[in-house]
């Protein structure tokens, strides 16, 4: 008996021990529960093994050997089947043999239990009352002895002892530990990462992952601009994923880069500094912190988490957030310099590939006879060489390898004011709408389009008018962008077409807009020459 006795000491010890280990790692309560169904599986020589807990009047499956599918799914009402009566009583059941088949079961959809013979139902109790209700299964017909309902029973304490633990923040030094842990992990994988679209991804999804937020963005600041635009989210929701670019010192995000330190927000619905109060509460955010991405005291972003619940956030929480923001700032620079150097290595293939394109462009004039001097048909050649030399330009100076066609169009516009509008025509532009960001590739390709379209405005849209308007519209949705080049000078001869009727620049355009993807066509709207070209982003080279 003493023998039984220490053995069951023992074993009592090593799954304490393994109890609390699960507190100390455990990235959120649902994944300790899970730890602990497992533990108590082995524990107590069951074959399954379910963890209730109690929400309100009801109680929701959060842990489970059996059917894990059923997770956060499976709701039992108080009262309702074996389950639900020891919710509601707090009292254990027991059913040696036929579970399946006693008077008070009842069947869920999904849960198939006619594999198990028989079952134990243990409520656990907190401080403030029932927890929840620990179900053992066995396959065989079981008649527990006082030994065995003792060892359930305080394998149903120690349940409770660490959903208590982790609730309350009573394990401080385990907390401390899954923190070191976290910000270990978090700035190893960010490290690996080579390429800055998937360090901003890394860091959302895992930050959200580890912490348990509900939502977690990146915002990166754009000097040129002097604003923070999101670059990355874990939030699936279209809405939240486009949500606009933030002005320094312009709401929450916007202090946090002018001051450099991190700022915490009680409730986001209520503060009246926060924009988008709407959204908060569809997504239901409550909490936030925002923490600066720092390098050398250089701002370059910031990260921002957001909770589903109004919460506190804890000093080491804070701290632990600020080390992996400053070790994302640092692969952010790293990422960033990687890229340099290898748009470096490759701009001679670029170079080579634009003064190929050059090359087959003029091949076509030479095969059109329409110019009237030699002037004329320099003057074509050098728009086409000084859109190319845009993109070049704006790749040196803008972010990365992605150039943004608003900026092509205003390169653009600017180059014709200065060289190619005649001295008798007063035109005046305007460009309109998103910079939408595209690889270099078909940055050249819209660059030569929007180039053809705009000279045609110039150009054919008034031979006769003196004086009008010149507009570039740029629009996304999704993944399709939308230019309109549209002027109000000459309007279209009457039956016009373009496979019939079109010159050189809109045979390059139709050509350059399939090469796209993309569709183009010209069209009278409301005493406007209207241009639509339409094509696929491509989010990568």
């Amino acid at each position: 008996m003493a023998a039984t006795i220490s053995t069951l000491e023992s074993v009592t010890k090593t799954t304490y021990g393994q109890i609390m280990k699960a507190v100390a790692t455990a990235r959120n309560e649902d994944h300790l529960l899970n730890d602990l169904a497992h533990v108590l599986l082995h524990h107590l020589e069951v074959d399954g093994v379910d963890i209730l807990l109690a929400e309100r009047d009801r109680g929701v499956l959060k842990a489970t050997t059996v059917a894990p599918e059923l997770l956060n799914r499976l709701r039992i009402g108080f009262g309702v089947g074996l389950a639900g009566t020891v919710l509601a009583t707090g009292q254990r059941r027991i059913v040696s043999k036929g579970v399946y088949q006693h008077p008070v079961h009842v069947d869920y959809p999904g849960y198939d239990e006619t594999g198990f013979e028989s079952a134990i139902l243990e409520p656990f109790w907190g401080p403030s009352g029932l927890l929840g209700v620990l179900i053992l299964r066995r396959k065989t017909v079981w008649k527990p002895r006082k030994t065995e309902l003792s060892r359930i029973s305080d394998g149903a304490e120690r349940l409770a002892m660490a959903v208590f633990a982790y609730r309350s923040g009573l394990a401080v030094g385990q907390a401390k530990i899954r923190q070191i842990g976290i910000v270990s992990t978090v700035a190893e994988t960010l490290a690996r990462a080579p390429y800055l679209e998937e360090i901003l991804q890394l860091l959302v999804n895992m930050t959200a992952q580890q912490f348990n937020y509900r939502v977690c963005t990146v915002r990166l600041l754009d000097e040129q601009n002097n604003e923070l635009v999101l670059r990355a989210t874990q939030a699936t929701v279209k809405a939240y994923q486009r949500k606009r670019a933030i002005k320094l010192g312009e709401s929450i995000a916007g202090r946090v880069i002018v001051e450099r330190k991190s700022i915490i927000v009680e409730d986001v619905q209520a503060d009246p500094e926060y924009i988008g109060h709407d959204l908060a509460v569809e997504q239901g955010l409550r909490s936030m912190i925002c923490v600066p991405l720092t390098i050398q005291d250089r701002a370059v972003g910031v990260l921002t988490c957001y909770t589903d619940r109004v919460r506190a956030f804890e000093e080491d929480e804070v701290k632990a957030l600020e080390t992996i923001a400053k070790q994302a700032a640092v692969s952010i620079e790293h990422a960033k310099l990687q890229v340099r150097h290898t748009l470096m290595q490759e701009m001679h293939h670029r170079v080579k590939n634009n003064l190929q394109q050059v090359v087959s462009l003029l091949r076509l004039q030479l095969r059109h006879k329409h110019y009237a001097t030699i002037e004329e048909a320099i003057n074509d050649s050098l728009t086409r060489i000084l859109a190319i030399a845009a993109v070049h330009d704006l790749l040196s100076r803008e972010d990365l390898d992605h150039v943004g066609v608003r900026s092509i169009a205003e390169a653009l516009v600017q180059h014709q004011q200065q060289s190619f509008i005649p001295t008798n025509k007063k035109i005046k532009f305007e460009v309109r709408g998103d910079d939408v960001r595209l690889n270099m590739t078909q940055a050249t390709q819209v660059a030569l389009v929007m180039n053809e379209l705009i000279q045609n405005a110039v150009e054919h849209g008034f031979t006769v008018s003196p004086d009008g308007d010149v507009h570039i519209n740029v629009e996304t949705d999704d993944t399709l962008v939308y230019i309109w080049v549209s002027n109000n000078g000459d309007s279209l001869p009457p039956g016009f077409d373009t496979a019939i009727a079109s010159h050189l620049g809109l045979q390059i355009v139709a050509n350059l807009a399939r090469a796209l993807g993309g569709t183009f066509k010209i069209e009278e709207r409301l005493g406007w020459t209207v241009c639509e070209v339409k094509f696929t982003r491509q989010m990568s080279e």
